[in-house]
């Protein structure tokens, strides 16, 4: 079963930058979707943005559409999400999600990472 691993997570002032990173281990990995989600502390999981694997498709939740891009490299079995401008509010694991089944982009993925931790101080 494919693997993923997050990196890219730290500690930043509000106002910086990240780039979080999804690495799939199996080289013919060929998903329907990639997404990544967030959980804050206390709070549930919530959907941040996802990619349509090809053609590249991507949607976004509403809160994060101005600042946040998500893209992928299909040489390298990667996703990306570049964070700009984080608030404190972004402060959260966030957590890339492999979903191999064609239907909603927010919802139904099956395969999980990690996650990596963002802490954005004010």
């Amino acid at each position: 079963q494919v693997q993923l691993v997050e990196s890219g997570g730290g500690l930043v002032q509000a106002g910086d930058s990240l780039r979080l990173s999804c690495v799939a281990s199996e080289r013919t990995f060929s998903p329907t979707y990639m997404g990544w989600f967030r959980q804050a502390p206390g709070k549930g999981r919530e959907f941040v943005a996802a990619v349509r694997w090809s053609p590249a498709i991507t949607y976004y939740d509403n809160s994060v559409k101005d600042r946040f891009t998500i893209s992928r490299d299909i040489a390298k079995n990667t996703v990306y999400l570049e964070l700009n401008n984080l608030k404190p509010e972004d402060t959260a694991v966030y957590t890339c999600a492999a979903k191999m089944y064609d239907g909603v982009y927010y919802d139904g993925y099956h395969t999980w990472g990690q996650g990596t931790p963002v802490s954005v101080s004010s």
